[in-house]
């Protein structure tokens, strides 16, 4: 079975991503390296690397109440996308790792004028600290490739 380089970086890409929306282990957390070898090549080298430590599951009387700003008739549009697409659940809450959260909130915040954005999601979604998940986010290569689906699914 012959595949070019560019069909086998995005399968991994892909796969990375189904892995990372399932969680991780039962320790919290998991490293997932994929190496990669060229046919012929002589040198073996890590495709990437994908740290991230899973969400814990909402209590349904936790889930934090939905401040009026994320209950507009837009947001409520940008919701719907967003849990088709699998990245919330039917209570609002994240399916996805910390970084891709982070993401997800900036962009729904830009989308929706939302100054405080921050305080609106960590309120929601009960996390602390999620400024600091967006710019750990903005610092991994797999980041610009799920901005593109963000843009696609909100556009």
């Amino acid at each position: 079975m012959n595949h070019n380089e560019d069909e086998v970086l995005d399968f991994m890409n892909r796969l990375l991503e189904r892995l990372q929306q399932a969680g991780g282990n039962q320790n919290g957390s998991q490293n997932i390296q994929f190496v990669y070898v060229a046919p012929g090549a002589q040198h073996v080298g890590t495709v990437q690397n994908q740290y991230f430590h899973p969400a814990p599951s909402p209590a349904p009387e936790r889930g934090g109440e939905m401040p009026e700003v994320l209950a507009t008739d837009k947001a409520m549009a940008l919701w719907r996308k967003a849990q088709r697409a699998g990245y919330v659940d039917e209570h609002y809450q994240p399916l996805l790792s910390r970084t891709q959260a982070a993401l997800l909130a900036h962009y729904m915040a830009k989308k929706l004028e939302i100054k405080d954005k921050w305080k609106t999601f960590e309120v929601l979604w009960d996390r602390r600290n999620m400024y600091r998940d967006y710019y750990d986010a903005m610092n991994q290569d797999q980041t610009y490739l799920f901005l593109d689906k963000l843009k696609e699914l909100f556009e």
